[in-house]
């Protein structure tokens, strides 16, 4: 299962250009335009918005709310593709709508429909997904925000 992960061994990012880093400070890499303001995740190299090429990173919110949701029940397609040998077991997957930016597809932490409402607060983190080489593989995912951490 791709949950119950060796903690000792190193995490690298599944992409170096989706996310800053790995952790409790890490932020999703998109851009932003500079002639319009268009944001985008992920980043582009030109704005899909009006077409200028002058667009600049953008770290954005790590907090949002869930704009709507599902739980997938087939494994997913490459590149988040598990490796055919692991137990596969159904996830959330949603639109987090991060206030002022833009709304991003994302994994969920949590895969029960009794937990996930739409306009629930949300934070970003990070999820192992598998082992290569020595290495846990890490993806961001977002989780619901605990009513005493949202206080």
């Amino acid at each position: 299962m791709t949950h119950k992960l060796a903690a000792d061994l190193p995490q690298v990012a599944i992409d170096d250009s989706l996310f800053t880093s790995i952790g409790a400070e890490g932020r999703l890499l998109g851009s932003r335009c500079g002639s319009c303001g268009h944001i985008s995740f992920p980043g582009q190299n030109a704005c899909p918005g009006c077409g200028n090429s002058t667009v600049d990173p953008y770290e954005l919110s790590r907090t949002g709310t869930l704009w709507t949701w599902t739980i997938q029940n087939f494994r997913p397609k490459p590149p988040f593709a598990l490796p055919p040998d692991d137990d596969f077991e159904p996830y959330g997957v949603g639109y987090i709508e991060l206030p002022g930016e833009i709304r991003v597809e994302s994994r969920l932490t949590v895969a029960d429909p009794q937990r996930l409402r739409i306009g629930m607060p949300m934070e970003l983190t990070f999820i192992p997904l598998w082992v290569a080489d020595g290495r846990t593989i890490v993806t961001y995912a977002f989780a619901p925000i605990e009513k005493e951490h949202a206080a």
